[in-house]
């Protein structure tokens, strides 16, 4: 049983999976959408959320907080500028996972993982070609 599990390890070590996160995180809010392994972004979402819900805070402390997984200031801004007052009246739930096929490599599976209400031009599916 996996009693008191809080997180995926993702095969690698603390410091590596903390980097990761950060660099995931920083992606994310930069872009809007990022393509992902699912399992990495599972814990993303958890990530990704709780720097939302500290941009809503807007405090000195809460932006500190976001300063440990944000190091790029621009990036900071962005958060509690743009991304905290386009949820302000949602109370939780501010990603999407959008999963897709597998990789050609290794079969992993991918995952989008976006902000709700994204203003990024959704991707279109290719329709094949009919044939006469």
């Amino acid at each position: 049983m996996r009693h008191l599990v809080d997180h995926r390890k993702l095969g690698r070590t603390t410091p590596q999976r903390q980097a990761l996160l950060k660099g995931l995180a920083v992606s994310l809010i930069r872009h809007g959408r990022i393509q992902t392994t699912l399992p990495k972004a599972k814990e993303l979402k958890r990530l990704a959320d709780k720097l939302v819900t500290w941009g809503k805070a807007g405090t000195l402390s809460a932006r500190r907080a976001a300063r440990r997984f944000i190091n790029d200031r621009d990036v900071l801004t962005k958060l509690f500028k743009e991304l905290a007052p386009r949820f302000a009246s949602r109370n939780g739930g501010y990603t999407r996972l959008l999963k897709l096929n597998f990789r050609y490599g290794d079969q992993a599976p991918l995952a989008f993982v976006e902000y709700l209400d994204n203003p990024v031009v959704p991707i279109k599916k290719k329709t094949p070609k009919k044939s006469k």
